[in-house]
């Protein structure tokens, strides 16, 4: 039987090519920060990753936005988004696993890690990203773990009394014993 780890074990296992979004939004590290408000509302993302000579170099969130320009009373159009980005850019490799983005993001407390592939960004992934896989193959373990209850068991211990038998069945999701199913039928 597997236990708790070894789930935890096949969720982290995929690939990070596997959930990223290719082609994330970037922007030019020169630009300004109402230039990277604009390319995040066009692409409906909370994030531009900033690019010098094409290369990564840092990252401008909807966060950054709020707490160094609108909090300090600041324009947008006259704020340059190396003056408004994080930095250092904490990425991951394309050949990484989920697991491996999850651990990141804990340890660097970040919720977006661009994936680049010898030195270019080739996608980003989220905490949403991660989250919506280990939902889904959580949804699948939960199907699977029901069709084995479906099956009957020839011997065993009865749910209901402790005994065991030879012939269990399957009555309400118990496995029972013969006495215990007609108990269960007299009630």
């Amino acid at each position: 039987m597997k236990n708790q780890n070894d789930i935890i074990h096949l969720e982290t296992r995929v690939p990070i090519r596997e959930v990223m979004r290719s082609n994330p939004t970037t922007i030019d590290v020169g630009e300004t920060v109402a230039r990277a408000a604009q390319a995040m509302c066009r692409d409906e993302v909370g994030s531009c990753i900033v690019l010098q000579n094409n290369l990564p170099i840092g990252i401008i969130t909807e966060e950054d936005i709020n707490c160094k320009v609108v909090a300090k009373d600041l324009k947008p159009g006259n704020v340059r988004v190396s003056d408004a980005m994080s930095t250092p850019l904490i990425t991951i490799g394309a050949d990484k696993m989920v697991g491996d983005a999850a651990h990141m993001m804990v340890k660097h407390r970040v919720r977006r890690l661009p994936v680049v592939e010898n030195q270019l960004v080739i996608g980003i992934v989220t905490v949403r990203d991660i989250l919506t896989v280990a939902a889904e193959i959580n949804e699948l373990l939960a199907d699977l773990i029901e069709i084995n209850r479906e099956e009957e068991y020839a011997m065993g211990i009865c749910d209901r009394c402790g005994d065991i038998s030879d012939d269990l069945r399957r009555v309400d999701n118990l496995m029972l014993c013969p006495t215990c199913r007609e108990e269960e039928q007299l009630i």
